[in-house]
């Protein structure tokens, strides 16, 4: 008669009578919650509980479900801001951002729901809901009369989508008016490093469809010469915490100087963003930076303003007759 060794181990999860709870079931559940936490972390452990962690899990599902009926209710909308050229006084384009037009809170910008999107299984639905908005509402300019291209930020998760260029060849040929090279999409120089070869593959399908593709928050990252070189996008987009400072700090100015010379180098456009007064445009156009946008040409506004706005928009005095002297 042979015998057989078993070895069984333990998953412990602890909670602290009261500052976890005050009732039993409360407890129970709190040590439950800590036991499920010790077997994802690679069983024959202890875990004790997080109440703080538990109130931000909270907070956060609340959130998302609060974002998910707003969206089935019609509260998002997009938003628009001007992108021009400072040179030349013209508009060249305008992105498209999200906003949550919240029945209590008003209009609320990304920062107040975007990052509870983009950490779930929503952000796809959302994300091809921002796309097929911004393609749509350039066909209603159309109609109108006006050509006028929209650039789009995508999450990380909706780029690296296998069938991205099917997708987005779809909505062009559902919106026939609108031509490919109308639609910029952004993509954040840390997700295009993150996942350097995947992403270059998915941009070059879209670009032999035609689209443009902008490398957005540029400077924030750890980008090579080897990975500029290749780069399949068309934009770099100077990140604004850059521009901010760039007319009393030397280093972001350096930087916003090494950008726009990158650019030039490697034969690709350069906008700034985060443009908020016009003596910061006035230095970028010495420097030879010529596109941006910023609250000093015009804040993001519902679709139905921007036509009002480039009736009436102007460049500033001060814009006219600045030469380029690096």
């Amino acid at each position: 008669m042979s015998t057989v060794a078993a070895t069984v181990s333990a998953s412990i999860g602890d909670t602290f009578f009261p500052n976890d709870g005050a009732d039993p079931d409360t407890l129970i559940r709190h040590a439950d919650q800590a036991m499920y936490r010790a077997k994802q972390g690679g069983r024959n452990r202890y875990h004790l509980f997080d109440a703080e962690r538990d109130r931000r899990a909270r907070i956060h599902r609340e959130l998302l479900g609060r974002i998910r009926r707003g969206w089935l209710d019609g509260e998002f909308c997009l938003y628009f801001q001007p992108k021009v050229d400072m040179r030349q006084g013209r508009v060249i384009g305008v992105e498209a951002l999200a906003r949550w037009r919240h029945p209590e809170q008003g209009v609320l910008p990304p920062a107040a729901f975007i990052g509870a999107v983009e950490d779930s299984d929503f952000s796809m639905n959302f994300s091809s809901w921002v796309l097929e908005t911004a393609i749509r509402q350039m066909a209603t300019w159309h109609g109108a009369g006006l050509v006028l291209p929209v650039s789009v930020n995508l999450s990380a998760r909706h780029l690296q989508q296998p069938d991205f260029a099917t997708q987005i060849q779809s909505l062009l040929a559902h919106y026939s008016y609108v031509r490919s090279n109308w639609l910029e999409i952004e993509v954040l120089e840390t997700t295009a490093l993150d996942e350097t070869q995947r992403v270059f593959h998915i941009i070059s399908e879209c670009r032999e469809l035609g689209v443009r593709f902008a490398i957005d928050d540029f400077g924030t990252g750890y980008s090579s010469l080897t990975y500029l070189k290749h780069l399949p996008a068309q934009i770099l987009k100077i990140d604004r915490s850059f521009i901010r400072d760039m007319l009393f700090d030397p280093g972001d100015l350096a930087i916003v100087r090494g950008i726009i010379g990158l650019s030039s180098a490697f034969k690709l456009d350069v906008i700034a963003e985060g443009v908020a007064s016009v003596e910061h445009g006035a230095r970028l156009l010495e420097l030879g930076c010529d596109h941006a946008q910023g609250y000093a040409i015009a804040r993001p506004m519902p679709a139905g303003e921007v036509l009002d706005w480039m009736r009436g928009w102007r460049k500033p005095a001060a814009w006219n007759g600045v030469n380029e002297r690096v």
